[in-house]
């Protein structure tokens, strides 16, 4: 009789344990939401120096340059890369060879989340 409760109770934790929600350490982490409340997205004064300082350079974004969306130099460039630029500063790989401030990530990124305006 010890015998049958014992193997029903092994059963049970086997059973239990093949229904759990493990999907092999797959899940996606859930997306960082930003706190945009205290960022300044201002364009002249704050987002296009961090691109001019950080992503001009010669063998970047810079006059001529056909790496990714090209040339990020004005307003219109930039705008017209947003979702490009979103993308590979929330994920860290650009700026190549260097990293951004955190402060520098949200700057840009709650711009862009805030409709990227030319102000």
């Amino acid at each position: 009789m010890k015998r049958i409760v014992f193997v029903c109770f092994v059963a049970g934790i086997c059973i239990l344990n093949a229904c759990s929600k493990d999907d092999g350490g797959t899940t996606t982490p859930p997306p960082v939401t930003l706190d945009c409340s205290t960022v300044t997205k201002a364009f002249a004064a704050n987002v296009n120096p961090i691109i001019q300082a950080n992503c001009t350079g010669s063998s970047c974004h810079g006059s001529g340059s056909s790496n990714g969306p090209g040339d990020l130099l004005t307003y219109a460039k930039i705008n017209g890369a947003k979702t490009a630029i979103r993308s590979a500063v929330s994920s860290g790989a650009m700026p190549k060879g260097s990293s951004l401030t955190t402060t520098q990530k949200n700057t840009i990124l709650c711009w862009i989340d805030a409709g990227a305006p030319n102000n």
